[in-house]
């Protein structure tokens, strides 16, 4: 007998759509697909076989993340292939913060009304995150939630499991005065302090589509770039050099994150002028006059993740990561004391 529920319909869920929306999805899905996959997606769990050859002492590695309110950027402008990449990045980028390879990814998506080719081009963003991070999408839930939300609203999502060798992790813990701080540009806001950016240019059908001279692309198109994925650049810099620390630059900025990665008695000097600051930051501070240190404190500023490397490998790291599609800058360098982060 066919599945289906008129009166569960009548209720604001139709679960066809449901189906339907798995079936749509699948091929953006078996793009993801590495050799630990164990089952396809349909099934009550997602099933991984993780490859241990090789390590002396395995260490599964997790994290958690949705995308904040960048998301309602997608519900105005309409477009919702890219804001799976952000859910895939928020949650990566952490990871790799461990040295940890990202093994598998799920998501969940909650969504006014199921409309099939939506969910799909949802997924379709997820699994290009995925790529990216050569990460496989073992699975997720699509669910339906009519009076808990608007019909065209969505919210989503992720979590994803990684692996690292425990002898070989980075956890900050052989950082020393003179190490450099080398700085991975981002691709733009990433998903962090929407909530600002949306009150700066008071956002809305009309203001999302202004253009200004600082930016090459309207508003909307530049604030919705997808949150640069930083998994395999890192994992090709820890096969060339010591990486001693590793932050991913988000909620809270330069303030919160980078005293993460330092030890106790360490603090992080950075050279300000040394910081690419994208455009769309400085436009950000002069429309909301928003003061430097809150900008510091909110946004990666350009930087969406720093790594500290010995002295003697700095050059040899900025060739690595340059070889692998990153135009990293020198940022700094860890220094004895105890204020976290100062500019210098």
């Amino acid at each position: 007998m066919e599945s289906f529920s008129e009166s569960y319909k009548a209720a604001g869920v139709d679960i066809t759509a449901g189906y339907k929306s798995v079936e749509l999805m699948k091929k953006h899905v078996a793009r993801t697909n590495t050799p630990g996959v164990v089952s396809g997606i349909g099934g009550f769990g997602g099933l991984f076989k993780p490859d241990f050859a090789g390590m002396e002492e395995p260490v599964l590695i997790s994290g958690t993340d949705g995308v904040g309110t960048k998301i309602k950027l997608a519900f105005l402008l309409n477009k919702h292939n890219t804001i799976g990449i952000d859910s895939v990045a928020m949650c990566v980028n952490d990871v790799i913060c461990c040295g940890a390879k990202p093994l598998f990814f799920l998501d969940y998506i909650a969504i006014g009304k199921n409309i099939p080719e939506k969910v799909a081009s949802i997924v379709e963003g997820i699994a290009e995150g995925c790529v990216q991070s050569e990460c496989a999408l073992v699975g997720g839930e699509t669910a339906e939630h009519p009076g808990l939300m608007p019909e065209d609203e969505y919210d989503v999502a992720g979590f994803c499991v990684g692996i690292a060798d425990k002898p070989k992790m980075i956890d900050g813990s052989k950082l020393k005065s003179g190490d450099v701080l080398i700085g991975l540009r981002s691709s733009g806001v990433h998903s962090n302090g929407f909530s600002l950016v949306r009150k700066i240019f008071n956002i809305n059908e009309e203001t999302i589509n202004n253009t200004y001279p600082e930016l090459d692309k309207p508003l909307g198109e530049t604030l919705l770039t997808p949150t640069k994925i930083y998994v395999k650049p890192i994992l090709a810099l820890m096969k060339e050099v010591e990486v001693k620390a590793v932050s991913h630059i988000t909620g809270g900025g330069f303030y919160e994150n980078i005293p993460r990665m330092l030890k106790d008695g360490m603090t992080a000097k950075v050279i300000k002028n040394n910081i690419p600051v994208l455009p769309i930051f400085k436009l950000m501070q002069r429309v909301g006059n928003i003061s430097e240190h809150d900008m510091y404190n909110t946004f990666n500023m350009g930087v969406g993740m720093i790594a500290a490397v010995a002295k003697e490998d700095a050059d040899k790291a900025l060739v690595v990561l340059k070889d692998n599609g990153e135009d990293a800058v020198i940022l700094g360098e860890v220094i004895e004391g105890s204020e976290g982060v100062v500019f210098a």
